[in-house]
């Protein structure tokens, strides 16, 4: 019976905070505590994705603010705002953890109709 309480009280502390790497290692998100939300920004980003933000028209891509107003929407699972720099946009989007080491984010435009998902890592 212990080992069940354990179990749900590990569940509850799993958090979207820390170093998150996307898919191709283009970029590393750092996710933190913005208030009563989580908030990312982006800690460190290759050649490449820096100039497909340029072309985007973002500017600067390192410490600029991807997610915006992380709040619960379940267990494991956070709803807020996620920029895309490359395109210059801002969708609606859904942040699961799944497991210790992966990070499911989901983004979506067009009311829900066109949605896009990523598995990122740890970078931590």
């Amino acid at each position: 019976m212990l080992s069940m309480f354990a179990l749900i009280a590990a569940q509850d502390a799993v958090t979207p905070a820390g170093r998150w790497k996307n898919p191709s290692g283009s970029v590393i998100v750092a996710i933190d505590n913005c208030g009563a939300a989580y908030c990312g920004r982006v800690d460190w980003a290759s050649d490449k994705a820096k100039v497909d933000a340029r072309r985007g028209g973002t500017a600067t891509l390192v410490g600029t603010q991807l997610m915006t107003d992380f709040t619960p929407a379940g267990s494991g699972r956070w709803k807020g705002q996620l920029f895309i720099p490359d395109m210059n946009r801002r969708s609606k989007a859904e942040l699961r953890v799944h497991g210790v080491g992966q990070l499911k984010v989901t983004g979506c435009a067009v009311g829900r109709v066109i949605c896009k998902s990523q598995y990122w890592t740890r970078a931590d």
